[in-house]
Parts: C-alpha cells; sequence; structure tokens
C-alpha cells in the first residue's frame, strides 16, 4: 500500500496555538467525517481536550451508509460522547446539535452557579482536520456567513470567536492532521476523501485503492453507469469510464486521466452512493 503524508507549517504552528486556546474552553466540538470516524479522530486533539465535555459531530452523514453511521452513533455513546449524525448542509440536523450542546454545558452552568458567577457565555471549541465541512458546519450554526468555506483542505487559516446565539460563543480553528499519520489504513482513507492536498499525492497510486472501494461497496452503481465488471481492474475501469463519458484525447485515444478525475470528484461528492469506509 502507497503511503499518504501532508504536514504543512501552518498546521505545525494552529496546533501549537491550539494546546493554549484550549485550556478556556468548556465543551470541544469535533466534526469528523461519518465516512472514515477513526481515521478522521486527530489524536493530538484527542489528548490536549482530555478532560473536557466533547460531542462528536458525524459529518457529511449524507455521503456515508445511513446504518453503518446509526452503529457508529451508539458506538461513541457507549464511549461516553455525545454524538450526533448531521449533514451541515440541511438546517434541520441543527436542532440536535444545540440539544447536544445544551446537554454538554450544563455541568459549566452549574460550576458558575456554585461560585457565584452568572451570564458567563458557555465557550465553544470547534475542531477537526482539514476538509471535513467545519466552515460550513460553523455557517449554519451560526445561521450567518462568519467562517471561509471551500471543498479542499487549509481554508481556514486563524483562529477567531463567533457568537452562534445569546450565552454560547465559539472559537473557530484551522484543520490540523497531526505530525505523523503511521496506520496506511489511515493514510488512505484521509487521501481517499480528500482531506489531504491532492497535488502532494500520487493520484494513479491512490485510485488503485479507490478501484478497490468502488469495486467492493458500489458495484451496482459502476456497473450501471459505466459498465464495470467485477473482473475489470483499474485501469480497465478508467478506459470504460472515458469510453462511456465520451472522454477522448485530441488523437482519438481515451482520456483516462479525465477519467480519473471524474471518478475522484464523482466518489467524494456521492453521486455513486453513499458510501462508508470504517465501520465500528
Amino acid at each position: 500500500m502507497a503511503t499518504y503524508h501532508w504536514y504543512p507549517g501552518h498546521m505545525a504552528k494552529a496546533r501549537r496555538a491550539m494546546e493554549e486556546d484550549i485550556k478556556v474552553i468548556d465543551v470541544i466540538v469535533e466534526i469528523l467525517d461519518a465516512r472514515i470516524p477513526l481515521s478522521s479522530r486527530n489524536p493530538d486533539i484527542i489528548s490536549m481536550g482530555s478532560g473536557k465535555e466533547r460531542i462528536m459531530i458525524l459529518n457529511k452523514a449524507d455521503l456515508a451508509s445511513e446504518t453503518v453511521t446509526r452503529e457508529w452513533v451508539n458506538h461513541f455513546k457507549e464511549d461516553g460522547y455525545r454524538a450526533v449524525p448531521m449533514n451541515s448542509r440541511d438546517k434541520r440536523s441543527f436542532s440536535s446539535v444545540m440539544k447536544a450542546i445544551d446537554s454538554a454545558a450544563e455541568k459549566k452552568r452549574e460550576r458558575d452557579l456554585k461560585r457565584g458567577i452568572k451570564n458567563r457565555p458557555v465557550r465553544l471549541l470547534v475542531c477537526g482536520i482539514p476538509n471535513v465541512g467545519k466552515s460550513t458546519f460553523i455557517n449554519s450554526l451560526c445561521k450567518r456567513n462568519v467562517a471561509k468555506t471551500g471543498n479542499k483542505p487549509g481554508v481556514t487559516k486563524g483562529k477567531q470567536w463567533i457568537s452562534v446565539q445569546k450565552g454560547v460563543e465559539l472559537m473557530d480553528t484551522p484543520g490540523i492532521l497531526w505530525p505523523r499519520i503511521d496506520d496506511p489504513v489511515s493514510q488512505k482513507n484521509l487521501a481517499l476523501i480528500g482531506s489531504m492536498n491532492d497535488e502532494a499525492i500520487n493520484r494513479d497510486d491512490l485510485f488503485l485503492e479507490l478501484a478497490f472501494v468502488l469495486k467492493e461497496k458500489a458495484f451496482p452503481v459502476m456497473h450501471e453507469k459505466y459498465g464495470i465488471e467485477q473482473t475489470d481492474d483499474a485501469a480497465m475501469m478508467l478506459e470504460k469510464t472515458a469510453e462511456k463519458l465520451s472522454m477522448k484525447k485530441a488523437g482519438g485515444a481515451y482520456d483516462t486521466d479525465r477519467a480519473l478525475e471524474h471518478l475522484f470528484t464523482a466518489y467524494r461528492g456521492g453521486d455513486l452512493g453513499r458510501i462508508s469506509l470504517e465501520e465500528p
């Protein structure tokens, strides 16, 4: 299996800043990708936030298997976490999020009352690895565009305090990976969903992994859309996709590079079905 690494300098700086910021936080809202809840958990955030109330948001649940996501919610609840599956673009999801925030903040408010502290806002830290939909989540939660969004890692560059509602404010932070991802499965999963910079990895090697996933978890769709058979290797899958979509180069040969990009985009956008890469 190929290895994939991407840890730009601004992430190291953001990690150091988070170590200080987390001291004034009451509740950590950790945004995970519902397709890879384990691989998208940053162990640095886990260790830095030890002892803090924590909410697990299984974001992009509309791209993951509904059944598998329910299993993940139960898994995290059994571990003592509040877990909420959601699609950040569906505003109906946010009533469950606010209920989880209120529940997580109860102990903090009780401590404040005992100390005679009134009306101090509950402070949230919204964090997660790149490209899990963190900024879209924040904008939807705040009901206004307060965080930059983009379908690529590294859009958020610095921290900012944002008012959610009266008595609740949050800190937005850049998405950070951890310096060394030793688990090759996590490397692969993060690269597949786009949480690493595509320009920093070998797309041809990564497509070999994607081809396996698509045949295993999306074969009916691949067969119907592109005529893919179970016996087809990755090269044949690209050839058939290019043929089906009439993607040709100037000389008439099928443009498998365009086909590769098409399949990555279709997979990441959910056009090939709701696919979970990890199960509890």
